[in-house]
């Protein structure tokens, strides 16, 4: 696994729930997230973290789930991963 540099992100890391951790194995998506940017990955467990009620949070990472399996979205935007 490749362990990727968060140095340069000029915002503070998020830690990951459990949780959020917990979904990505259960669904076989936990590669498909460390292979995202290091910006997207703080983002996503920042963004589902920030929420308020259990229901967004489930809402949030729902729809991380969801475009991580695409592969082609990043917060309702559209990704293009770097070809390696």
């Amino acid at each position: 696994m490749t362990v990727r540099d968060f140095s340069r992100l000029s915002r503070p890391r998020n830690p990951m729930p459990d949780f959020v951790r917990v979904a990505l194995e259960e669904t076989g998506l936990l590669s498909a997230y460390r292979a995202r940017p290091p910006y997207q990955q703080n983002d996503y467990v920042g963004w589902i973290g920030r929420a308020k009620r259990p229901e967004t949070q489930e809402k949030r990472l729902a729809q991380m789930l969801f475009e991580l399996e695409a592969g082609d979205l990043y917060m309702k935007m559209d990704y293009r991963p770097r070809s390696t």
